[in-house]
C-alpha cells in the first residue's frame, strides 16, 4: 500500500465500476493512485442497474450506433477477463399487434446488432413466428403475439463483485483504496489541484493528501464533488431515476430473460431470470430529490408489476410477492427536455479547466463500458501529467478471480460439508479466489464449517470479507461480499452467527455488535416494499 504522506500522481472520487476500472487502469500503468469512497464500495448506480452486460440494443433507435459498438466489444473483453461474472444470457422480444416497434423495425435491429457484434463469443438472432413463440415460452400472453426475436447478450449477477475485483487488482497493482471516506474539500492553488481532504466517516478522523490529478468519478454526486473546491460550476448531472422489484418463480415465468415493451409508455423494460428468482425492470424518471434517499416509488412499483403480469397473465403478480426492490439514480447528463429514455448514455469524460487544472469529472456511461470509459480517462491523465504512459493492458489481464477456476473448482467439490449448490455458489462470487477462501479456512479449521443448513456458506466468508476485501460493516458483509442480501429472504437467518463470526474478527464489544446487527436489519428492511 503507498505512504499516504507521499503525493499521489492522482486520487479518484467513487468506487463505483467507473471509479474501480479507472484505479485499475491507472495503477497498472504504475501511477501512484488512491481511491477514495463516502460509502462502500458499489454501493450506488453501478448496485442497481439490470445486471446486464450488454450492447443496448434500444440505444439504435436514438442512432448512437458508436455506443452499441463500443458496448458489444466491451462484452466480448468482459466475457474474458471476468469469465467468472460475466456469462451469455438468451433474451426474447415478443412482438405483438399493438406494440410501436414491428416485426420489421425489430428484425432490422437484430441485423444491425449482430453486424455491429463482429467477433461475438455468442450465437446470432434468430425471428420467431406466433407459433414458435407460444412453443418457446407457453406463459405469454396470446392475444394480439405476431412473433418474437431472440438474440443474446451477457448477464453479471453480481456487479457488486465485478467492482470488486477491479479494486483488488488495482490495490495488486499498488493503488490504495479507502472505503467510507468522504471528501469534504479539493484544494486548489493557483488555479491547479494541489490536494484534497477527507474525513472517515466511521471514526469521523480528518486526513489530507497531496494529489496532482482528481478524477471524479461520484456518478450521481459529481456536482457536489465540484462544489468542494469552492468555485462555482455549471450543472451536469441530470440524473433519472432507475427501480426494479425482485420476486420469485411465478406461474408461467419464463425461461429466457424477456426484453419487453410497457403498454403505458412504449419503453422497453427486463424479465430476467436471475439469482434464482426474477428481476423485473426498469423504470427511467426524472429525479432531482435526495441523493441518500431513492426508493423504488408504489407508481413505479405498480408499473412493473402491472406490465410484468399484462405479458404473462398466469403471473398475478402482487405487492405482497415482491422480496425487495432497488432504486438509483443514473448520472446522465444535464438535459431538462425530451423523453428520459433519448438521454445519451455515452460517456463523458470532463477536464474541468474553468475550476482548476488536474481535475477531471466523468458523466455518465454504462456498466458494459467502464473498461474503456477507463482506458480512455488514464490516456487523457497521462497528457495531464505530461507523462508517457505505457499502454492500456486491462483488456489482455484478467480479473483476479477468473484465474485457476478448475483448480478451484476441484477442491471445492472436495471440502467437506459443502454442497453442490455451494459449490457453484462459491464459484459464481469468488471464482479462483475461492482458493485463497480455502487457504485461510485451513489456517483456522472452524472456519472451514458451513454456516447454513443447506451448506452453501463458509464461516470463513466473512473473516475473508473483512481481511481480504476492505469490508468493514456487516451491511458490507452481508450484502456486498456474500451476496447473502440479494437471497428471497436476503439472508436474515444468518445474521447473527454472521455478526458473531465479524465481531470476533474485527474486533466490535457487544455494544458495536448490537449496534452492526441493527443496521443490518435497518438496511435490508429499506431494501422491502411491505416492510
Amino acid at each position: 500500500m503507498a505512504d499516504e504522506n507521499a503525493p499521489y500522481d492522482v486520487a479518484v472520487i467513487g468506487a463505483g465500476i467507473n471509479g474501480a476500472g479507472i484505479a485499475r487502469d491507472a495503477a497498472l500503468r504504475g501511477l501512484r493512485v488512491i481511491v477514495l469512497e463516502q460509502d462502500d464500495m458499489c454501493s450506488s448506480t453501478s448496485a442497481v442497474s439490470s445486471r446486464l452486460i450488454h450492447g443496448g440494443l434500444r440505444y439504435l433507435e436514438y442512432g448512437e450506433i458508436p455506443l452499441v459498438y463500443e458496448s458489444l466489444r466491451e462484452r466480448i473483453t468482459l466475457r474474458q477477463i471476468a469469465a467468472h461474472l460475466v456469462r451469455p444470457i438468451r433474451i426474447c422480444i415478443p412482438i405483438y399487434q399493438s406494440a410501436k416497434r414491428g416485426p420489421f423495425l425489430i428484425r432490422l435491429g437484430m441485423i444491425a446488432y449482430d453486424l455491429l457484434s463482429v467477433g461475438k463469443t455468442v450465437p446470432a438472432h434468430d425471428m420467431l413466428n406466433r407459433n414458435e413463440a407460444i412453443e418457446n415460452e407457453p406463459g405469454l400472453e396470446k392475444v394480439g403475439l405476431r412473433g418474437a426475436a431472440r438474440y443474446y447478450d451477457a448477464q453479471v449477477t453480481f456487479a457488486e463483485r465485478l467492482v470488486l475485483e477491479n479494486l483488488l487488482a488495482a490495490r495488486s497493482a499498488g493503488a490504495t483504496v479507502k472505503t467510507y471516506s468522504g471528501v469534504t474539500r479539493i484544494e486548489i492553488e493557483r488555479g491547479v489541484v494541489v490536494g484534497l481532504e477527507y474525513t472517515d466517516v466511521l471514526t469521523k478522523q480528518k486526513h489530507k493528501i497531496a494529489t496532482q490529478v482528481v478524477i471524479n468519478a461520484a456518478g450521481p454526486w459529481v456536482d457536489l464533488v465540484l462544489a468542494t473546491t469552492g468555485r462555482e460550476s455549471k450543472r451536469f448531472i441530470g440524473g433519472t431515476k432507475g427501480s426494479h422489484i425482485v420476486v420469485s418463480s411465478f406461474s408461467g415465468a419464463p425461461e429466457d430473460a424477456y426484453y419487453v415493451e410497457a403498454a403505458a409508455d412504449g419503453r422497453p423494460f427486463f424479465i430476467i431470470p436471475w439469482n434464482g428468482l426474477y428481476l423485473i425492470g426498469t423504470t427511467d424518471i426524472r429525479y432531482d430529490g435526495d441523493l441518500a434517499v431513492v426508493r423504488a416509488s408504489d407508481a413505479e412499483v405498480e408499473y412493473l408489476l402491472r406490465e410484468t403480469n399484462r405479458v404473462f397473465p398466469a403471473a398475478k403478480l402482487q405487492s405482497k410477492d415482491i422480496h425487495y426492490a432497488y432504486a438509483g439514480i443514473r448520472p446522465l447528463p444535464r438535459r431538462d427536455r425530451g423523453p428520459e429514455s433519448s438521454i445519451t448514455r455515452r460517456h463523458i469524460i470532463r477536464k474541468n479547466r474553468k475550476i482548476a487544472r488536474g481535475l477531471i469529472s466523468i458523466i455518465g456511461g454504462k456498466l458494459t463500458t467502464y473498461r474503456n470509459l477507463a482506458e480512455q480517462t488514464v490516456d487523457r491523465l497521462g497528457k495531464l501529467l505530461d507523462r508517457r504512459l505505457p499502454e492500456c493492458r486491462t483488456s489482455q489481464i484478467n480479473l483476479p478471480g477468473t484465474y485457476r477456476l478448475e483448480e478451484a473448482r476441484e477442491l471445492l467439490e472436495s471440502a467437506e460439508g459443502l454442497g453442490t449448490v455451494g459449490v457453484e455458489r462459491l464459484l459464481g462470487i469468488y471464482g479462483g479466489r475461492a482458493i485463497d477462501l480455502l487457504e485461510l479456512a485451513d489456517t483456522e479449521p472452524p472456519l472451514h464449517k458451513a454456516i447454513d443448513e443447506q451448506g452453501t456458506v463458509l464461516a470463513a466468508e466473512v473473516v475473508f470479507a473483512i481481511r481480504e476485501e476492505m469490508a468493514r460493516t456487516l451491511v458490507d458483509v452481508v450484502h456486498r461480499r456474500l451476496m447473502l442480501g440479494f437471497d428471497a429472504d436476503q439472508g436474515r437467518p444468518l445474521y447473527e452467527m454472521i455478526a458473531a463470526i465479524a465481531a470476533t474478527e474485527a474486533g466490535w464489544d457487544d455494544s458495536e455488535r448490537h449496534a452492526q446487527i441493527k443496521a443490518l436489519h435497518a438496511y435490508s428492511d429499506s431494501l422491502r416494499v411491505n416492510p
